[in-house]
């Protein structure tokens, strides 16, 4: 008998992966947007229409390959850790089946630190796939060639060429404190969802309903991912400022001493606006992926389920 832990895990792959690809041309205007270290006055749609005339359509999912590859082992592993220690912590106590706000964060530092460290490498070619191109022989004769972009085989070798094999967890420091973001988002909206679920079993009993609890809809479950993703991403969205451009090896980035360090250079040389470039596109992207996956990985996980059952 497959385990929740391994079926919650499948379901989060596929619907970070469905998630992802509605939504990887917001990541690529966010990343850029965020390693650029000059002051630019660009809105996003000016931004979205210079790669799109430099590059092509295809240049508004360069890295998408890894970015894909990246979102189901991180959703799969954070699902199946986060499912793991959320059975260890409720069959190690009575009462509640629901988590406090105290054992969702636990369980989400278990959970997002093994996904970082896991999932590193990956992010560091998606990141330097998705701001790098390779100038072409045909490029550098004629200014209207399409910019080649490096293959995935092309950009690892180049990465540890620089760096040796160390170059594959550049942005590990600011990645692992980023591990409160999930963390942030899942206890937000396990604690929204427990919430909303009380509440309306109460009001079900107050009708006569018996013992009935009240189920979410797709709808509830698409709000409070948006909701969730929300909350994250704009309390550290400086952190992903810092790892982004750590991941695509950015030179001054490399001189950063420490995640503090960086963030106070950043903060010097750029402003306070240095720290949030890109946020608007990155928020409208987290938003849209957070609610969109914990809709699918719900409707994904329950399908499973059934048909597991059916089949046992």
């Amino acid at each position: 008998m497959v385990s929740d832990s391994a079926i919650h895990s499948l379901a989060g792959a596929a619907g970070g992966i469905v998630a992802m690809s509605a939504t990887y041309p917001l990541i690529v205007l966010s990343t850029r947007a965020a390693v650029n270290v000059k002051n630019d006055s660009k809105n996003v749609v000016q931004h979205f229409l210079e790669i799109v005339k430099r590059e092509g359509v295809v240049g508004l999912y360069s890295g998408l390959s890894p970015s894909l590859l990246g979102i189901a082992v991180t959703n799969g592993v954070y699902y199946y850790f986060y499912e793991r220690s959320r059975g260890i912590i409720l069959n190690s106590r009575q009462g509640s089946k629901a988590l406090n706000m105290l054992e969702s964060m636990l369980a989400g530092v278990v959970a997002g630190s093994a996904t970082t460290i896991i999932s590193n490498p990956i992010w560091v070619i998606q990141t330097s796939q998705a701001v790098r191109v390779e100038p072409s022989p045909s490029e550098l004769s004629n200014s209207h060639a399409v910019p080649k972009r490096p293959s995935i085989l092309r950009t690892i070798q180049a990465i540890i060429a620089k760096d040796g094999l160390n170059g594959l967890f550049r942005g590990l420091g600011p990645a692992l404190v980023l591990v409160i973001n999930p963390v942030l988002q899942y206890t937000v909206f396990e604690q929204l969802k427990n919430f909303l679920i009380k509440k309306r079993t109460l009001k079900l009993r107050a009708k006569g309903s018996g013992s009935v609890v009240a189920v979410l809809s797709d709808w509830d479950f698409f709000v409070l991912g948006a909701f969730s993703k929300l909350v994250a991403t704009g309390s550290t969205y400086p952190y992903i400022v810092l790892k982004s451009r750590l991941q695509a090896g950015q030179a001054r980035a490399e001189q950063y001493k420490s995640s503090l360090h960086g963030l106070a250079t950043i903060l010097k040389e750029e402003g306070i606006e240095g720290l949030y470039k890109g946020v608007g596109s990155k928020l409208l992207q987290s938003v849209l992926a957070a609610a969109i996956l914990f809709a699918v990985q719900r409707r994904i996980y329950e399908l499973t389920k059934k048909a597991i059952t059916s089949l046992s």
